[in-house]
């Protein structure tokens, strides 16, 4: 039996605060009629193209993913008056290859508004960073002109991460499969994921392991975009993922709670690449 199976049997439904806030995103989707359902639906599918998250993320130094954050469960306040269309401008402006919306809003203080008004200063890919659960979240998020979207193995059933995988391909938006174990790994390789993150924090907990990526961002194959997430402040923990095979680096609090957030993506970026074994 492989490691992707084993997670299929034994999956069970997250607890804790990933748990919450998943139960509250499914919450917020079955109140949605119908009949606004199709019209997101259609707008998605009329959307012009969006830039290519895979593109930006393939050059030769380790891509800067700046995230727009205004709080969270971990950290509590970071910028509650932050716009998130000027912290996106100043992140482009200080060469960020994509940015990170978050867009939950109970506990993040995000929404689609952010990802739209976002969209509309810069020209780089926008990630939408949320607890999806359903295909309507990533219909959402290709209408207001998403290039990818999150969906966290843990969060989902195997069999409901492959049909938001599926949903993903109908809508013409980039899934990014985060992962924290070698089961989801094989699982998101398994499902054809060409977008792998390795989150460094559990959303069960939210404590932060660092030996996680250094242990799975090795693993991935040379195809598959490597994204290494959450515990990275300093050009040093960038240099470290470069060395353990990322090809990306995805960066929340330190920027969003910078005073110069142009300055701080600027001191990430240029760190060269190292090949994965694989």
């Amino acid at each position: 039996m492989t490691e992707a199976q084993v997670f299929s049997r034994q999956w069970a439904p997250p607890t804790g605060v990933l748990g919450r806030i998943m139960a509250e995103a499914a919450q917020r989707v079955y109140v949605v009629s119908p009949a606004d359902r199709a019209a997101v639906e259609r707008r998605a599918m009329e959307a012009p193209p969006a830039p290519s998250f895979i593109n930006a993320l393939r050059g030769s130094d380790v891509a800067i993913i700046a995230e727009v954050k205004r709080r969270s469960p971990s950290r509590g306040a970071i910028r509650e008056s932050m716009s998130a269309a000027e912290q996106g401008a100043a992140y482009a402006r200080g060469g960020a290859s994509a940015i990170s919306v978050l867009t939950e809003p109970a506990h993040f203080g995000g929404s689609l508004e952010d990802l739209e008004t976002t969209r509309a200063r810069v020209s780089i890919p926008l990630l939408r960073k949320d607890f999806h659960c359903d295909s309507l979240q990533l219909a959402e998020a290709r209408a207001v002109g998403a290039s990818a979207v999150l969906l966290i193995a843990r969060a989902l059933a195997p069999e409901l991460l492959a049909a938001m995988l599926e949903a993903a391909a109908r809508v013409n938006i980039e899934p990014l499969v985060e992962v924290r174990t070698e089961a989801e790994l094989a699982l998101a390789i398994e499902l054809g994921a060409r977008v792998v993150g390795i989150n460094s924090r559990d959303l069960e907990t939210l404590e932060i392991d660092a030996a996680v990526p250094e242990r799975l961002l090795p693993m991935i194959p040379r195809g598959v975009i490597a994204i290494a997430e959450s515990g990275i402040a300093t050009r040093a923990d960038v240099e470290a993922r470069a060395g353990w095979g990322a090809d990306a680096v995805l960066v929340g609090s330190t920027l969003s709670a910078s005073d110069n957030p142009e300055g701080a993506v600027r001191a990430l970026t240029g760190v060269r690449r190292s090949p994965r074994a694989r």
